[in-house]
């Protein structure tokens, strides 16, 4: 790896080289996790690479190739285990320069990677009044390539499923890490082969993505005595075909109004809250359906006077949860659990009564191969790595998927199994395994044994630090 020869043959490219710059660009959310802080704590690129158009991104490849520099790409880092984070060094490849919104019309948006989800849904409204399908919780900083390349759902899921659901992106257009690069535009099954692969087996340069009307979204808080009563709640409130939400999570107490500070004057102790966002036609709808159900209106934008101060409510939601918890007692991690349908409310009950004391219940209400269901972002109170895996084992045992968020490569997050599609294509478009190194097991490991219950760890790491 030859940093120097590098250097100067990008020469014209923006380059930065200063060592804090560096590391804080080869970091993300990883603290979320306990576990991952103390591995990847001391993970750092040599470089921080930013091409702005394709053809400096094909440049930047080929240099790196002939180097055999390491290249890991990345938006804004606002993912939350390591994703785009460079376990061996080398560049950290920042999309975020590639910006640009090339067309809007009905029904779709084309644009570059590192085009930020709020800007593109500013634009798409001001262009036609439309929006994207779904966005991160982190809607103000992610990059729409990054959310493709390392989410899989969240605002708007409740309507629209999973971002690797059929329909939910429309064309890729893909840059391979060859000695001559490939460019190659991937649309219908052939999408799976890059959505969610962490840029392990090539480099989004243009998405095409669907987009749906946009709606005035009004903010409102429901609150409730148990946590039960709340999630029944949100499952019925979330299969009202005649009200249209764009959210409906629970959160169970005392989260709520201790760490909400912002909202806490409209919160009570010991209250349970379900957060929806409603569209202003559904709003009288959503109000009477509340009153039949129970449920106390506890914040509604459109009378809580002063908003001022207040971030909107999807920023409490999803992980957001964890880092408001995180911001007050640094204790705190989580977990990330599927509830099956048509079990969900029992399941929930179940490990919300598990756990006293350790884990706090958080639901958001999704799509789910067509059904509504939910999944949950729960809040664990951290002793020990072995009570931490007791717990995801206990999940798994009862029904509840774990998608362990306490590891940094793409089997152990949640597929428990080789991606053989993401695997054939890596073998294709990165033949010296150089993007991304350590996020894929099957590359590294072809023999690993996923049943084993040990934890991976990448021997690049080693070289990292």
């Amino acid at each position: 790896m030859n940093i120097e020869a590098l250097t100067a043959e990008l020469d014209g490219i923006r380059i930065e080289d200063n060592e804090k710059i560096v590391q804080q660009k080869s970091r993300d959310f990883y603290w979320y996790s306990p576990l991952l802080k103390r591995q990847l704590d001391h993970v750092t690129g040599d470089l921080v690479v930013s091409p702005k158009t394709e053809a400096e991104l094909i440049r930047v490849l080929k240099a790196c190739y002939r180097h055999e520099v390491p290249v890991t790409p990345r938006g804004t880092g606002t993912g939350n285990y390591g994703q785009a984070m460079p376990l061996s060094g080398g560049v950290v490849l920042s999309l975020a320069d590639m910006n640009d919104i090339r067309e809007i019309k009905p029904g779709w948006v084309i644009c570059g990677p590192g085009v930020i989800c709020s800007d593109l849904d500013k634009a798409a409204r001001a262009h036609s009044g439309q929006e994207l399908r779904m966005h991160p919780s982190t809607y103000h900083t992610a990059t729409v390539g990054g959310f493709i390349a390392g989410g899989s759902g969240g605002i708007g899921s409740i309507n629209w499923g999973g971002l690797r659901d059929f329909g939910n992106i429309i064309r890729l257009r893909v840059v391979t890490m060859e000695q001559e690069p490939q460019v190659l535009e991937l649309t219908g099954e052939d999408l799976h082969k890059v959505t969610h692969a962490y840029g392990t087996n090539g480099i989004i340069t243009e998405i095409e993505m669907p987009l749906a009307p946009a709606y005035d979204w009004i903010d409102a808080m429901v609150g409730f005595d148990s946590f039960d009563t709340a999630a029944a709640y949100a499952n019925a409130l979330a299969r009202q075909d005649g009200i249209l939400t764009k959210l409906v999570s629970v959160v169970a107490a005392p989260c709520p109004f201790d760490y909400f500070k912002r909202h806490q004057k409209f919160l009570k102790e010991g209250q349970s809250v379900v957060l929806v966002m409603v569209a202003a036609q559904s709003h009288d709808a959503f109000k009477a359906f509340s009153a039949r159900s129970g449920g106390e209106i506890i914040f509604d934008a459109t009378t809580a006077g002063d908003l001022k101060g207040l971030p909107p409510l999807f920023e409490l939601s999803w992980n957001h949860t964890t880092l408001r918890a995180l911001r007050v007692d640094p204790a705190w991690t989580y977990l990330q659990v599927l509830y099956p349908f048509p079990n969900q409310l029992e399941l929930t009950a179940k490990m919300d009564r598990m756990f006293p004391g350790e884990l706090i219940s958080h639901l958001e209400f999704v799509r789910f191969d067509g059904d509504i269901t939910c999944f949950g972002l729960p809040l664990v109170k951290f002793t020990t790595d072995e009570r931490l895996e007791e717990i995801m084992d206990l999940h798994n045992a009862n029904g509840c998927p774990i998608f362990n968020p306490h590891r940094y490569t793409l089997e152990e997050g949640g597929m428990k199994q080789t991606d053989e599609i993401q695997l054939a294509f890596k073998r294709e478009a990165d033949p010296k395994g150089l993007l991304n190194p350590g996020k894929m097991i099957a590359w590294d490991d072809p023999d690993y044994d996923f049943n084993s219950g040990k934890v991976w760890l990448f021997k690049g790491l080693k070289q990292a630090s």
